[in-house]
């Protein structure tokens, strides 16, 4: 038995538990499970760092949660006898602001049309439909020859998994095409970890501002 640990966990757009459990979620309320926990099977996960529970995001449904009883930890997950639910956000726009903010973070890597470029500056759902047509052929496909060491990292993966409700964007669709295997083979682990800290401070920061905001 460890310390209670604060956490971060996605829920599903229903409220309630998956895999069969379908207890309903409420603020304030504890689950618990009586098996000893094991990490992806059986028990109540959550993340410690919110772009590691972003990866397992069923809905942009996200809730501080506190961790305790027994637990097995993996490097970017928990499961745990209790999960106590702390308070809860709709985190669907903040996570589409987050993926154009990381698409921005790499924009300097490729002669991206001035319409992908204003699109993810302002969000405008206006211009997805023009954005399909500026971005379309040779835009694109320069964009999969440049150099994408920052976007095959983990700040690319986690704006990638942000953008899960803002994928129809054709902006968006062509920048994750881009992140190709040219940049698996000069992405290094320490580009990747630090890129990743970076991007959890930044999404960390927007989801409790968020939830001040309330």
């Amino acid at each position: 038995m460890g310390k209670p640990v604060l956490a971060w966990y996605f829920a599903p757009a229903n409220n309630r538990l998956r895999y069969g459990d379908d207890r309903p979620i409420v603020l304030g309320e504890t689950h618990s499970v009586q098996r000893l926990p094991i990490a992806c099977e059986h028990g109540l996960h959550a993340s410690v760092k919110v772009l590691d529970a972003l990866s397992y995001a069923p809905s942009s449904l996200l809730y501080r949660v506190e961790l305790s009883g027994a637990m097995d930890r993996e490097s970017d997950k928990i499961a745990a006898q209790h999960r106590k639910y702390l308070w809860c956000v709709d985190a669907e726009e903040v996570l589409k602001e987050f993926a154009r903010m990381c698409a921005l973070d790499v924009i300097h890597l490729w002669d991206a049309p001035a319409m992908v470029v204003k699109y993810l500056q302002t969000g405008d759902e206006s211009l997805r439909g023009k954005t399909q047509d500026a971005a379309s052929a040779a835009a694109w496909s320069a964009a999969r020859s440049a150099v994408w060491s920052a976007a095959e990292s983990a700040v690319w993966s986690a704006a990638e998994s942000a953008a899960w409700s803002a994928a129809e964007s054709a902006a968006w669709r062509a920048a994750g095409s881009a992140a190709g295997s040219a940049a698996r083979s000069v992405a290094t682990n320490a580009v990747r970890e630090a890129l990743r800290k970076q991007q959890n401070l930044r999404l960390t920061h927007m989801i409790n501002a968020l939830e001040w905001e309330k």
